[in-house]
């Protein structure tokens, strides 16, 4: 029972992070995202998975390499979404139009 809410927990944690990165893969949105709190979530996600190896907790451990994986990727798209906004910006500027 005590090994079902570490997995449970993990799980839920795990979609809640999947569909912020979703939300910001769909919207290409930059505001209110910082590029420290995925170097943070990195951080943390790499000491997590080393302390729980440590302990031999594998709902941990193989929850934080995923969360570890679903920070790779948010992180990704922001920087996806950065480059996307500043070309919009440029092209605006410039008065070109993206549909060539």
């Amino acid at each position: 029972m005590v090994e079902l809410i570490g997995w449970a927990s993990s799980l839920i944690l795990l979609i809640t992070l999947m569909r912020q990165v979703c939300t910001q893969w769909r919207t290409c949105a930059t505001a209110g995202v910082s590029k420290w709190l995925f170097i943070g979530q990195l951080a943390a996600s790499v000491g997590y998975i080393v302390y729980s190896y440590l302990l031999h907790n594998w709902v941990y451990v193989s929850s934080n390499i995923a969360i570890l994986f679903t920070a790779c990727a948010g992180e990704a798209i922001y920087l996806r979404n950065r480059k996307i906004a500043a070309a919009r910006i440029s092209n605006t500027v410039t008065g070109e139009s993206s549909t060539a």
